[in-house]
């Protein structure tokens, strides 16, 4: 049993510190990677914000969506390129998460819905006329970590921290 507990306690020491190094860069890469696309999708397309600009809450419903659609762009974009590289990552994140916030409510939550057991239903990829709000919904739960934890070690954000506090 004591060689048990050892071989755990080394396994931990391993892994704690290297966690500090790359635990939160899975995250970083996956959401740079998504929210990048879709900010690229939204460069090289159409407009098409004037259709779900009701849809957003207040007081995205009242920007013009010239200014909405150039704002979603490029902070996927930018977000997405300080995510990869950990610059900033506090701030994109929550920067995203407004963003993705925002989206679930102009795009992808269900027009109406009576129940929740209704409101369920929208729990999907797809649009079946309930919605489709779980990818965003689950890149909003990925983005709270870095907004609490920050980058990690394995980034510029520490890196300047490091130079910044001594």
């Amino acid at each position: 049993m004591n060689s048990l507990i050892r071989l755990k306690d080394q396994v931990v020491s391993v892994l704690n510190p290297a966690g500090d190094w790359f635990a939160l860069l899975p995250l970083r890469l996956l959401l740079a990677y998504e929210f990048g696309r879709a900010g690229m999708m939204k460069y090289n397309g159409s407009n098409w914000f004037a259709n779900v600009q009701d849809n957003f809450p207040f007081p995205f419903n009242v920007v013009p969506v010239e200014i909405s659609w150039f704002l979603a762009t490029w902070s996927e974009i930018l977000g997405a390129f300080c995510l990869v590289f950990g610059l900033f990552t506090r701030f994109w994140a929550f920067s995203l998460i407004i963003l993705t916030v925002v989206a679930i409510a102009g795009v992808h939550w269900p027009d109406d819905w009576n129940s929740l057991a209704e409101l369920w239903k929208g729990y999907s990829v797809s649009d079946k006329g309930f919605g489709n709000y779980r990818i965003p919904l689950l890149f909003l739960v990925m983005l709270v970590p870095l907004v609490f934890s920050g980058a990690g070690k394995l980034s510029i954000d520490n890196v300047l921290a490091k130079k910044f506090s001594a």
